[in-house]
């Protein structure tokens, strides 16, 4: 086995970067941490998400913090800061995305167990506080990360990856 070269993986990434965008948004509501917004950027552009929306308090481009953890990648995929969740929602709802939001409830499914329904779009919510209850009754289902240690989440970031890559796998055709 031969690790790829630094021109090589370019290359490669030059043809992919021609693949459509998937049917799948992402909501980030009141994110605090500008690292955290920055990852999601980044991981977003290798998962193909199509738009991200940023909303309340969450931090948005330009921004140094976020450049430094998105490496250029709040520069490649297309983002829309709206002060207001709710109206964003009625709005995605009104062009028949599923909402789903990542968070813990009492109806909320494992994410492995969850087949999304493009258009989608997923819903993720403040470090401390999760998805406000005021924006469930938006959403068309619930998923959660099962944890097996002490701690009852991932870091943010880390949980939109992991859940990212899901959505992508099951929204890309089989090639």
């Amino acid at each position: 086995m031969r690790k790829l070269t630094h021109e090589e993986i370019v290359a490669r990434q030059k043809e992919r970067i021609k693949e459509p965008r998937l049917p799948f948004v992402v909501i980030l509501n009141n994110i605090r941490s500008l690292y955290n917004v920055g990852s999601i950027f980044r991981t977003a552009d290798g998962a193909g998400v199509g738009k991200i929306f940023i909303c309340g308090i969450t931090g948005h481009p330009p921004n140094n913090q976020i450049a430094k953890t998105a490496l250029d990648a709040q520069d490649h995929v297309s983002w829309e800061y709206r002060e207001d969740i709710h109206s964003l929602l009625k709005e995605l709802k009104a062009q028949e995305y599923q909402i789903v939001m990542l968070e813990q409830t009492q109806e909320s499914c494992s994410y492995h167990k969850f087949q999304p329904k493009a258009p989608v779009c997923l819903v993720i919510g403040n470090e401390i506080e999760g998805v406000g209850q005021d924006i469930s009754s938006y959403c068309d289902a619930a998923i959660e990360i099962e944890m097996a240690g002490i701690k009852n989440s991932l870091n943010v970031a880390v949980a939109f990856g992991v859940i990212a890559y899901h959505f992508r796998n099951c929204l890309t055709p089989p090639k």
